[in-house]
């Protein structure tokens, strides 16, 4: 009972609504000839935009084939680029390169089995800065000439690291166990050489020559000068002087000769005074080598004056 009473019910409001709905529809103003309008790009306007995504397309088919092409040209891989390599020490360089602009870099190696080249039309200058960006130290290697600019340069040896070549402001100090001048001219000095040894080749003359002034050898402590196996000579045009202000001149030699001396001869001329004046000397010799003048008479007179050689 109560079922049925409740379907009742339902059909009733259903009834209602299909009622009340179309009630609704008849009372809305039907329109004749309803215009259409259409939705989306038509005419020109459909045109240009295919044009434009036409265009896009073949952009970026141009742009993908000349990015393909520098790859394949630029030789581009996983390591790098060409010739040029980046590694976890940093930048390997393979081939001939050219740097148009500076090049900043902190160290440079070559391959152990090739050497390193710097090659420029003009020249190759390598500048060293301090912090602060002042120029520091710069070589310059140039068609004319190679020139260097700092405080101090130096030039070691490989094996260990031995000064070979210094030069500053103040002096030039040579390393090497032997300093060897080739040149037909020898070597020019503007002023005084110090040297503790001045020693020729084996089997080749030592020369000491000024062709237009003196030569002068000084020491406080003396100069020596010896041949052990030869000749000493001392030849000059003019006078020869052996002078030695508070010492002596010491001649030591089995033999010693005095060449070329002229010999007196007697004259007899009338005196102006009762003492005739004393012109002719004897020459002397001590035990000890020293020689000395004694007037000489009609037989030797050294013994007579030898009280001279007491003093020596």
């Amino acid at each position: 009972m109560d079922r049925s009473t409740n379907l009742d019910i339902e059909e009733l409001k259903m009834t209602r609504e299909q009622y009340i709905l179309a009630t609704q529809q008849n009372n809305l103003p039907r329109i004749e000839n309803p215009q259409l309008y259409p939705v989306g790009i038509y005419g020109w306007r459909k045109r240009c935009l295919y044009f434009f995504v036409l265009l896009l397309l073949v952009t970026m088919i141009v742009n993908l084939a000349m990015t393909i092409w520098i790859l394949k040209v630029m030789n581009f891989t996983v390591d790098g680029m060409g010739n040029l390599r980046v590694t976890k020490k940093g930048i390997r360089l393979e081939g001939i390169s050219e740097f148009l602009l500076p090049l900043y870099v902190k160290e440079i190696h070559s391959r152990k089995d090739s050497p390193l080249v710097l090659q420029s039309d003009r020249n190759v200058t390598v500048n060293a800065r301090n912090h602060m960006g002042q120029l520091t130290g710069q070589l310059t290697v140039g068609a004319d000439a190679v020139e260097a600019q700092c405080k101090r340069f130096e030039v070691r040896a490989s094996e260990d690291e031995k000064v070979l070549f210094s030069a500053d402001e103040d002096e030039i100090i040579i390393g090497a166990d032997r300093l060897k001048v080739t040149g037909t001219e020898g070597a020019v000095f503007g002023h005084s050489v110090e040297t503790p040894h001045i020693r020729a080749e084996p089997s080749q003359d030592l020369k000491l020559e000024s062709p237009t002034r003196s030569l002068i050898m000084e020491a406080p402590r003396g100069v020596q000068v010896s041949a052990a196996a030869g000749d000493l000579k001392a030849t000059c045009r003019k006078e020869l002087h052996l002078q030695s202000t508070e010492g002596e001149i010491f001649l030591n030699a089995d033999v010693i000769r005095l060449g070329n001396l002229p010999m007196g001869s007697f004259s007899s001329s009338p005196s102006s005074s009762s003492t005739p004046r004393q012109t002719i000397y004897e020459l002397c010799v001590c035990p000890n080598g020293k020689l000395y003048l004694s007037p000489a008479g009609a037989g030797s007179t050294c013994q007579s004056s030898s009280n001279i050689c007491l003093w020596s």
